[in-house]
Parts: structure tokens; C-alpha cells; sequence
């Protein structure tokens, strides 16, 4: 089918997940990503970031930031919250909009990308409403002014797509132009009291801190924990791994209790890196 045009992306939770207002956003981003402990970025080949409203996992997010030299091309794997659009959806080109921004889109990365592999296309309907993108922006922007974005939305993939589409993703990366840090958009187990959610979050924790890939996918599945973007840390595992990664770092852990939620419904939030 014929490629859809580039086109502007605009927010569709900001006010809600995150700030509306553009100072706003950009004193809050600046905030959450300021390192805490004063060590600087380490160079990183992967990640795994949560996406909740700000108020619960940004914290998190900002130190996942703040931890990495965050090039000029990052490439964000997201899952699929809505169920529209494509499988495996790649928002083509244009630009990201921000509350008071734009990020371009690295559209010639994201044609290379959709030709090396069988599973994406180009394809807005999956982004439009998608909220596990939209939150990481402004934070990565933060600490990139130039970022340029590739935004990749996916559903439900079994084993052995995952691996077909990391093996493109590593090619790709493999044959472009500067690095480019692949970003696994994903919250944890959700809805579980904080108890039941640590064991089963330790449980997944456990293959991804060793990058097992398969590890990861195998027990998200027995044991039944909905950690809403496996398919997109399963891909990232096993690309950073095809890019010479050899170490997962786990940069911090909470839940939604935390930040004073609920105890008895609670999502977790992990934030890893790969190198």
C-alpha cells in the first residue's frame, strides 16, 4: 500500500500525563532528569523506561534519562494501548509535537527500517492516541536538545517476530549514520496489591537483568504478569545483544505506591539499561 505522508504528530495526553503548559513541561523535564547523584551519562545501547503520567513513574524515567548519553536518534519501542493501526507501526516522518516544540521525525531512518523489515509499516493510526511515546519525549528532549525521534508502535508479536524484527533493527542501526539508543517503552505488572506486584515484578526482572530475552517472554507469559510492553523489551533485549550488548544495569525500581497511590492497585516501573 502507498506510504502515507509525513505529518505532525500532536499531543494527545499532555495535561493529563504530563504538563500542558510549554514552560511547564520544560522546567518539569529539566527537573526529572537533573542527576541526583552528580555521575555523569554512561553510554548505552538499549533501555527499558516506564511511561505512566508523570506523577507516578516520571521520577523514574528522569533518572533512566539523566543515566544515559542520549544521542540524536532514539529509537522508542512502544506497545499498543489503543489495539488500531498496524502491528508494527512506524510514524514515518514529520515531526512530534510537544507543548511549545517540535521533534522532527528521523524519516530516512524509518524508511530504512520499514525495508529491512517484513513485520513494520508506515502508519499513524496506532500513534495517534498512544500514550507510551508521547511521555518519554519531553524527557529525552531534555537531555538532547537536537533529539531526533523514531517512533515504533507494536502489538502483539510472537517469539520469533521479535527476533526477526530485532535483527532488522540492529541492521539498521548497524548501517546508519551516528548512534542511535534504542528506548523499550514499558510499565510493569499492573493492578495488583504493592506485595503481589513486587514478587511478580522480581520474577520478570530477573531474565531482563540477564538479557534473556526468551527468559523475559516465557515467564511474562506463565506466570500470567501484565507487563503491558514485553514485546517491546523482548526486541530491544535482543537487538542490543546483536549490537555487542553483554549487561543489563538496573537504574531504579518503585510502584505507583510510592508516589502515594493506592497500595492495593498498584502498577511497578523499572528503569534498566543495556551496554
Amino acid at each position: 500500500m502507498p506510504s502515507p505522508s509525513p505529518a505532525v504528530r500532536l499531543p494527545a495526553v499532555a495535561g493529563a500525563f504530563y504538563p500542558a503548559d510549554p514552560a511547564a513541561v520544560v522546567a518539569d523535564a529539566r527537573r526529572l532528569t537533573a542527576p541526583s547523584d552528580g555521575a555523569p551519562p554512561r553510554a548505552a545501547i538499549a533501555a527499558v523506561c516506564p511511561h505512566a503520567g508523570w506523577m507516578y513513574s516520571g521520577a523514574l524515567a528522569g533518572r533512566l534519562a539523566a543515566a544515559v548519553e542520549v544521542p540524536r536518534r532514539v529509537l522508542v519501542l512502544a506497545p499498543n494501548h489503543t489495539g488500531r493501526g498496524a502491528r508494527g507501526s512506524v510514524w514515518p516522518g514529520g515531526a512530534w509535537r510537544l507543548p511549545g516544540a517540535d521533534v522532527p521525525v528521523d524519516a530516512s531512518f524509518c524508511r530504512a527500517l520499514c525495508l529491512r523489515s517484513t513485520l513494520l509499516e508506515p502508519d499513524f493510526d496506532a500513534h495517534l492516541d498512544e500514550h507510551a511515546v508521547e511521555v518519554l519525549v519531553p524527557l529525552l528532549a531534555a537531555r538532547q536538545p537536537a533529539l531526533h525521534l523514531v517512533p515504533v508502535v507494536l502489538g502483539g508479536l510472537a517469539f520469533a517476530e521479535c527476533a526477526a524484527l530485532a535483527a532488522a533493527i540492529a541492521r539498521t542501526i548497524e548501517a546508519a549514520n551516528g548512534p542511535t539508543l534504542v528506548v523499550a517503552s514499558s510499565d510493569m505488572n499492573h493492578y495488583r496489591s504493592d506485595a503481589e506486584t513486587r514478587a511478580l515484578d522480581a520474577l520478570a526482572l530477573a531474565p531482563l537483568e540477564a538479557l534473556d530475552a526468551q527468559g523475559l517472554y516465557t515467564t511474562v507469559r506463565a506466570h500470567g504478569i501484565t507487563m503491558c510492553g514485553v514485546v517491546p523489551a523482548t526486541v530491544a533485549i535482543l537487538a542490543a545483544r546483536a549490537l555487542g550488548a553483554t549487561r543489563a544495569t538496573r537504574v531504579g525500581y518503585a510502584t505507583s505506591a510510592d508516589a502515594g497511590g493506592d497500595r492495593d492497585r498498584v502498577v511497578g516501573y523499572a528503569a534498566v539499561t543495556m551496554s
